[in-house]
């Protein structure tokens, strides 16, 4: 028998499947990331060597996103099914 809060099987089939989703766009994330700011790098070095490090505002600029987009994949826990009750109770009040 499943109780009232377990998911069923096709719930988390669904939830595995934006997990995996979520990770593969991550990883594309990072090789895009890579790629074009090691382009930036050789242009720089290719360019003005001896000038300013100007890649560094693109390496952090785009950095930061990266690492929210890292910390949504791999830290972020999805909600229980008590928080969502709880939430969906809370929104039921308000009307």
């Amino acid at each position: 028998m499943v109780e009232e809060h377990e998911p069923a099987e096709s719930t988390l089939r669904e939830r595995a499947l934006i997990q995996l989703k979520k990770r593969r766009d991550f990883q594309t994330h990072v090789l895009v990331y890579i790629l074009v700011n090691t382009l930036l790098v050789a242009i720089w070095a290719m360019s003005s060597p001896e000038a300013f490090f100007w890649p560094v505002f693109v390496i952090l600029g785009w950095g930061i996103p990266v690492v929210i987009n890292w910390w949504d994949v791999y830290v972020v826990k999805e909600p229980d099914e008590a928080t969502i009750q709880q939430m969906m109770d809370r929104l039921q009040r308000k009307g």
